[in-house]
């Protein structure tokens, strides 16, 4: 459960102690959505961190976070991070998932807002990361899961005893990264990448995912460019009413993409580690060793549903989509596949 008291701030110019107590929204932030006609903002690199967040006690200081389109894989190496003795990494929080799909579907919000729109995502963050006898009560399936807690089991998923490092596997933190990097300019990063079409049949398959592509849903005409649908240009919006959903979810697996891209090119190697599903999926060890030397802890071994079977399981696409489908992935996503290697 929430408690106020628990987090503070530390680190503004001339300033005392800030309130404890989460702040709400600022109010620029509950105003409407305005249409920006422009393309999306380059990723730029961050001045150090001017604040100092604490959490149960603990200074945060280089979060995890792992990002990747919907389906990509993230969730595994979430998973792996989870137990991994010193970290209290969270999946899906509800706190959390209200910031990120609201920066992440309203990019107007964050656009000359830099500043609030950071300490609303440090805020629902440092909720997100509190332990206490009921903290999981209300902590996704996902979450509970992956701690390994049963039904009837309260909590909490984490101890404070070696508690040292804290991180986020959240679905579609890719789509708000800019605003991500702003509230934790030292976070480190782990992006995974998987084949566009295994990721569009399994979203395919996801009733949560394809609850997005709903006409009430979608705000393409109010929020332009969109990130989160993949909508970046004029093109891009005229082609979407005509797209099948095989297209949509494409277009969102080329958006996180592109994301991705924009990520290599602001942040330097040490602050930023991708890795390539099909591979963790082969070799958990290895991937291991990847993410321990990336965040300077001992990681475990990612497990995916394809570990045992990769072999089996590469280009299960093959089995799933139709020719049409490909056709539309194609069509949208064809050219990111082959940059990244996918034939």
């Amino acid at each position: 459960m929430w408690s106020p008291h628990r987090v503070r701030y530390w680190g503004e110019p001339n300033d005392c102690t800030r309130p404890t107590r989460a702040p709400p929204a600022p109010p620029d932030l509950l105003l409407p959505a305005c249409r920006c006609l422009r393309r999306p903002a380059s990723i730029t690199r961050l001045m150090p961190p001017r604040h100092i967040l604490f959490v149960n006690a603990r200074n945060v200081t280089q979060p995890v976070f792992v990002i990747g389109a919907p389906h990509s894989g993230a969730e595994s190496v979430g998973r792996a991070l989870k137990i991994s003795p010193g970290f209290h990494v969270t999946i899906g929080q509800q706190v959390v998932l209200q910031a990120v799909y609201g920066f992440a579907r309203r990019p107007s919000l964050y656009s000359g807002r830099g500043g609030a729109a950071a300490a609303v995502m440090r805020d629902a963050f440092a909720q997100g990361w509190q332990i206490g006898p009921t903290s999981c009560i209300e902590c996704t399936p996902q979450c509970r899961s992956a701690a390994g807690l049963r039904d009837a089991e309260v909590g909490p998923c984490a101890e404070q005893r070696g508690l040292s490092r804290f991180g986020d596997a959240s679905p579609d933190l890719t789509y708000c990264a800019e605003a991500l990097v702003a509230a934790f300019p030292d976070a480190l990063i782990v992006q995974v990448v998987r084949d566009g079409r295994d990721s569009v049949a399994a979203m395919l398959t996801d009733q949560v995912a394809m609850s997005w592509f709903r006409p009430s849903v979608v705000n393409i005409e109010t929020e332009f460019p969109n990130p989160f649908y993949g909508v970046e240009d004029e093109s891009d919006r005229r082609q979407w009413p005509t797209l099948s959903d095989a297209g949509k979810c494409a277009m969102r697996w080329r958006g996180a993409i592109r994301i991705a891209a924009r990520l290599r090119r602001a942040l330097p190697g040490d602050q930023l580690k991708t890795l390539r599903y099909e591979d963790v999926a082969r070799n958990p060890g290895t991937a291991a060793a990847m993410l321990s030397e990336f965040t300077g802890t001992k990681v475990a071994a990612p497990v995916t549903p394809s570990t045992k079977r990769a072999r089996l399981e590469q280009n299960a696409w093959r089995r799933t989509l139709t020719y049409g489908q490909l056709a539309d992935v194609e069509k949208v996503a064809g050219e990111e596949l082959r940059r990244l290697g996918y034939k």
